[in-house]
């Protein structure tokens, strides 16, 4: 959940009366939100620095507050406000409508066809008659920095540009150029720069190399500029440094460039709506029933007052000339809201999850555990009262591994590879939990000997029978490190579980092992282990090659069975 941190004198004012820290966190409660934390900007540098880098911090009162992450609405002061007023029904939801420009025609943005290569899409609004106060304009930056953190996913779907309209004119062209072409003063800096140079300089900026990865490997950035030849943006990057807005700026343009089109009209409506009301969106309606609601939510409350609820949420609602039905009308504030289920939600959320009456389940059910995990977690016990330490390795490995490491073809372990890995650690899921108990002895060989690892998790296997091309297979493995094999320990451990699952050793539907030949174990120290006959795994002395290439330097006996068979 995103979290919003707003001054709580400054959220007062706004809201127009004070509260304790006790009644505003029940209101946060009461509108769906959470306080989670009454702070301030020095505690926060004390906390993570020390005490003397803090000092000079200020001590005004923060309230951070979490927000759900679809209500971007609410990720500033402005939008937090204005729906704690409309819930508490001080004032009216605000209508948000289309206001040309007085004295000129509405600006034009161009987008030109270079830029389907690497970001399509662009939109864009102009904010008149705008006064920036300090709080106002720090809270209008935050907005833009939330909503790429949230909805943009860090600019790759989104990205924001602000400009001061009165610095540059119109009509503005969204184009894309090889890097070596562009060139301009970015934000902040002192002087002229060519794309290309940009995206060396920033690669050492902590927050702005974050984002060089989406176009650095592009044969041509994208840019806007006006009809002067001025650079305003190369987005997803920088904004140039000529139409920088600050708080003398009146006129805003706003522009979003995107790969996702839905993404980039909500956004944009997020911007123009929380600070300014008056401009041109869309609004949609939704009719639904009263007995919907009262069904869903488990109240019986009647058609006028659940239209009440959802008006409190910013959801002007009325009653149809039935008296059933409920026509609600979505702002563009409340891109949220896509379905009846979520206005349903609303009505819970005015109504008071604290007021719904405790009612009696019309189905009765007993919870049970899965009879997997339950076996798994009575073997677990078991092995751990053996003497076996258990271990919790990564469901996710590198190809080496699982083949290379363990003397395998990689083609014949049945693994499902992860298409965009990114890293070499993490290349295809599991298909044994040897390799990561051998991982975690390497790490601890230091350790007094011997060590007697053991783990019961999923592996990973290709299956053509299943909807998804793959199954989750629950195994049991355990190794035993030391100065000697210790064949006969593992061997005993063995014995001991098939003990506890009431198998008796003998052929038929009892247990009993044979030789086999396994790339992974030395050569005639390897068995099969069959149940009620099926083979159920291996266990033997571990090949000396893949002793050294997981970096150990005694011999390690191992067993590694599959327990979904006993079920």
């Amino acid at each position: 959940m995103p979290t919003v941190s707003v001054k709580r004198d400054l959220l007062f004012h706004a809201l127009g009366r004070t509260y304790t820290d006790e009644e505003f966190d029940e209101l946060c409660f009461e509108f769906g939100l959470e306080l989670d934390e009454i702070t301030s900007e020095k505690d926060i540098i004390s906390r993570e620095q020390g005490d003397t880098k803090a000092e000079g911090a200020s001590d005004v009162i923060l309230y951070k507050i979490d927000v759900p992450a679809n209500r971007y609405d609410l990720l500033c002061l402005e939008g937090l406000v204005r729906g704690l007023q409309v819930f508490k029904q001080k004032m009216e939801a605000p209508r948000y409508r289309r206001v040309s420009p007085a004295s000129s025609e509405p600006q034009r943005l161009v987008i030109t066809k270079e830029t389907t290569a690497v970001r399509p899409h662009a939109v864009a609004a102009v904010l008149r008659n705008i006064t920036f106060t300090q709080e106002r304009y720090d809270s209008f930056i935050e907005l833009q920095e939330k909503l790429h953190q949230n909805v943009c996913r860090k600019r790759t779907l989104v990205a924001i540009g602000t400009h001061d309209l009165d610095t540059i004119s119109g009509p503005f062209t969204y184009t894309a150029k090889p890097p070596g072409d562009i060139r301009f003063k970015p934000l902040n800096q002192a002087k002229e720069y060519t794309a290309q140079e940009l995206m060396s300089l920033y690669k050492t900026d902590s927050h702005l190399r974050h984002y060089l990865h989406i176009i650095e490997d592009e044969a041509v950035y994208p840019v806007i500029y006006d009809s002067n030849g001025i650079v305003l943006s190369m987005p997803p990057i920088i904004n140039g440094d000529h139409s920088k807005i600050s708080l003398n700026t009146k006129n805003v343009f706003i522009e979003c460039t995107a790969t996702d089109l839905t993404k980039a009209k909500i956004v944009l409506d997020m911007m123009v709506t929380m600070f300014f009301q008056a401009t041109e969106l869309a609004y949609r309606k939704e009719t639904l029933s009263a007995d919907f609601i009262n069904r869903k939510v488990g109240i019986s409350e009647s058609t006028e007052h659940i239209a009440q609820l959802l008006t409190k949420m910013c959801l002007r609602s009325e009653v149809m000339s039935d008296g059933e039905q409920i026509e609600v009308e979505i702002p563009p504030t409340r891109s949220d809201v896509i379905h009846a289920c979520d206005i349903m939600e609303d009505a819970a959320m005015a109504y008071g999850f604290n007021n719904i009456p405790r009612t009696t389940p019309r189905t009765y059910t007993i919870a049970n555990q899965l009879p997997l995990n339950k076996l798994s977690e009575l073997l677990r016990q078991d092995l751990a009262a053996a003497g076996f330490t258990e271990a919790l390795t990564f469901a996710l490995c590198s190809q080496e591994d699982i083949a290379d490491k363990l003397l395998k073809n990689i083609s014949e372990t049945r693994a499902c590879r992860i298409s965009n890995p990114k890293t070499a650690e993490f290349q295809v899921a599991r298909t044994t939990l040897l390799s990561g108990l051998l991982k975690t002895v390497a790490a601890n060989r230091k350790m007094p000997l011997p060590l007697r690892l053991f783990e019961i998790s999923d592996v990973v296997l290709k299956d053509e029978s299943k909807d998804v091309g793959a199954r989750n297979n629950r195994r049991l493995c355990a190794v035993y490190y030391n100065k000697s094999p210790g064949f006969e320990v593992i061997h005993g451990l063995m014995d001991r579980v098939m003990q506890l699952l009431e198998i008796k050793p003998g052929q038929g539907n009892g247990y009993h092992i044979q030789a086999a030949d396994d790339s992974t174990f030395f050569p005639g120290r390897c068995a099969e282990i069959f149940a009620c006959g099926k083979s159920i795994g291996r266990l033997g002395v571990l090949h000396p090659d893949v002793i050294n290439r997981f970096e150990l330097t005694m011999p390690c006996s191992a067993l590694d069975i599959d327990i979904e068979h006993f079920l």
